[in-house]
């Protein structure tokens, strides 16, 4: 089942259509949900203009990816562009199902969405995508997380993604949180503090306007029917994130290997990203031996929340000029 909209940007009169849908993740009692939106006269359907977002370890897909700020989003930027987005939450995120698990305390779950099971959810869309397009192959863009779920699958299926945006790589990174737990909760507060947490501190007031952080705030609250529990609202989290990139950590071994992507690639990072640093992205380009085009791009004055910072248009335009070739 799918929900249809049609809306028109701020830009100027050109429709886009927005399309929400659930499908099955292969998993009994597990469904996904997809975010479509393009305009609304594409009647062509290329591989070279069909992207699959996939967000990172805390936030669902719509809630950065296709937030409305000022009139418009970033999916609405690639979407007016002639592009087919699709945007995928992983289970427990979002509107995708939450695995009973997460109805129990914390602490005596198993960590939700390991990356393995990431890769299978990841691996759904892109089936449904494909099939339901009639196209052999697609792009990719992942964020912190993300850029491990659509860069591992990337590794393990050749032929499949023609162009990659690795965005905040989480390559190399050291543990954050709690990994033990079956998921996490947060303020937005606390994940904004920490996804700014690389900027100098004066110039962090200026970075994301209060509009736009009201506007991320309640559309991350929404996400979450259980927030309000809390007080403030705090948001579910799988941990299976935490919990992987703490096994790597621990044993050295990355969760996948870079050398086996055979698509063009993009690593794209900002100059004061605490998270995911400019230095990890470097390391990770280094390793991108079979991709036949790559590019490192570090963009100034950004974050690892550089998609929704006053400098989001020149980051989007550096993504959208390698999407295009």
């Amino acid at each position: 089942m799918s929900i249809v909209r049609v809306q028109l940007t701020e830009e100027d009169t050109a429709p886009l259509v927005t399309e929400d849908r659930l499908i099955p993740s292969g998993d009994a009692g597990i469904d996904l949900f997809l975010r479509n939106k393009r305009p609304a006269d594409l009647r062509h359907y290329a591989a070279d203009r069909t992207l699959l977002i996939v967000h990172g370890g805390t936030q669902a897909a719509e809630v950065t990816f296709d937030l409305e700020l000022d009139g418009v989003s970033w999916a609405d930027y690639i979407a007016k562009r002639g592009w087919d987005v699709w945007m995928l939450d992983i289970r427990g995120f979002g509107r995708s199902t939450r695995p009973p698990e997460m109805d129990l305390p914390p602490e005596e779950a198993p960590p939700v969405a390991r990356t393995a099971v990431a890769w299978r959810d990841f691996g759904a869309a892109v089936d449904f995508i494909l099939q339901h397009r009639g196209l052999d192959r697609l792009n990719a863009l992942g964020w912190s997380w993300g850029t491990i779920i659509a860069g591992g699958w990337a590794s393990q299926n050749p032929g499949k993604i023609a162009r990659l945006v690795l965005f905040g790589a989480a390559w190399g990174v050291r543990p954050i949180g709690n990994a033990s737990v079956g998921y996490v909760t947060w303020t937005v507060e606390e994940a904004f503090d920490r996804l700014q947490a690389g900027a100098p501190e004066p110039a962090r007031v200026g970075l994301t306007p209060p509009h736009w952080f009201q506007a991320w705030a309640e559309a991350t609250v929404a996400t979450d029917d259980q927030a309000h529990r809390y007080t403030p609202p705090r948001v579910r989290s799988p941990a299976g994130a935490l919990a992987d990139i703490a096994e790597a950590a621990q044993t050295g071994i990355p969760l996948y290997d870079p050398a086996r992507i055979d698509a063009a690639t993009l690593v794209i990072v900002g100059e004061w990203d605490g998270l995911t640093t400019p230095e990890s992205a470097r390391d990770l380009y280094k390793r991108l031996e079979l991709a036949p085009e790559k590019r490192l791009i570090e963009i100034g004055g950004a974050t690892h929340f550089a998609h929704l910072e006053r400098t989001r248009f020149q980051f989007y335009s550096a993504v959208q000029a390698f999407l295009e070739g």
